[in-house]
């Protein structure tokens, strides 16, 4: 039986849906294959939480723990933490440093696909289409004028280095730009402000399953809000309609560009890549690499519908991880 520590929470505004994905992770894995074990990764403390939870904590040189008495050594770490540390590349670098197999994509990639502007910077040459940007330094001068002359409105304004729609503004007038960069800038020293691009927004779901790179069934957005928001993600204000409804020929074209993407990107494990269609052409605007993972998140969804169970698709990141 193979140790699994399952690592969540992590430093950003995230942490408590991490939490959540975490645990959905503990309670769903094969117990007949794996021991599975909470750690909670947080600003203050690393701990090993045991099953009624009294915490114990991680010896940070060997990623080992010692629990009522007996030392934890694991065998490979299931990755749950969005935001930093988990999806920025810190904990893949650590993992690395030290020999422990882990399920999210490497450091390198887990760090250019964590910064919006440098990814599609890095995509762009490879023809993959993006929204009109102008990028922001906490400290530059903002000329609303020029801002507005470059990506029209209305526009979007968000921190370059933060998920779940964390510090993200929909703007449609002028004077209300320096509020929406105020608000980015609370997440992160570094803005991208976008284009509004008007068309169906889709999530396209990348896995390496069983030995190769698997795009899974599309998923629809169809937020109540003016945008995919926090709320619209988390609390229910939106429809994520699975398999989405695209003609066969937007089905295609949205799979060849997403499985691209992870090619290119070298990925490894879990992404999930948010489209959007404008002019019949899908446009990318970022990718996650440690989505989402309660029962209501898009990437279980979309397992499901492609006939993969949670406990399978959990199992299949560990053996990817284990074969490294």
């Amino acid at each position: 039986m193979k140790n699994i520590a399952i690592i969540m929470g992590g430093y950003s505004s995230e942490y408590q849906i991490s939490l959540k994905s975490g645990n959905v992770v503990y309670e769903t894995l094969d117990t007949s294959k794996y021991n599975a074990h909470r750690v909670h990764i947080l600003k203050d403390k690393w701990v090993y939480v045991d099953a009624d939870d009294n915490e114990f904590d991680i010896d940070r040189n060997d990623f080992s723990v010692i629990a009522h008495d007996t030392k934890i050594t694991f065998d490979c770490v299931f990755n749950a933490i969005h935001g930093s540390p988990g999806e920025d590349g810190h904990m893949q670098a650590y993992f690395e440093l030290i020999g422990m197999p882990q399920t999210s994509c490497d450091m390198y990639q887990s760090a250019l696909t964590f910064n919006k502007r440098d990814c599609l910077s890095v995509l762009k040459p490879y023809g993959i289409l993006t929204a009109e940007s102008y990028y922001l330094n906490l400290g530059d001068l903002i000329d609303e004028d020029r801002i507005v002359e470059k990506v029209g409105l209305p526009c979007f304004v968000k921190a370059n280095k933060a998920g779940s729609s964390f510090g993200i503004t929909k703007v449609h007038r002028k004077d209300e730009l320096q509020h929406a960069i105020d608000v980015a800038f609370k997440e992160d020293d570094e803005i991208i402000i976008e284009s509004f691009l008007d068309g169906t927004e889709v999530s396209v779901g990348v896995i390496t399953h069983k030995g190769k790179t698997t795009v899974l069934p599309i998923t629809e957005i169809v937020s109540e809000n003016d945008f995919f928001d926090y709320e619209a993600k988390y609390l229910g204000k939106s429809q994520e309609i699975t398999p989405a409804r695209l003609t066969k020929s937007d089905e295609e074209k949205v799979t060849i560009v997403a499985k691209k993407v992870y090619d290119v990107l070298k990925m490894k494990g879990y992404s999930r890549s948010e489209f959007i269609f404008k002019d019949g052409e899908p446009h990318l605007l970022e990718m996650n690499t440690v989505p989402g993972l309660t029962k209501e998140s898009i990437l279980p969804q979309q397992a499901a519908a492609a006939g993969i169970s949670m406990a399978d698709l959990f199992s299949s990141a560990i053996e990817e991880a284990l074969k490294k």
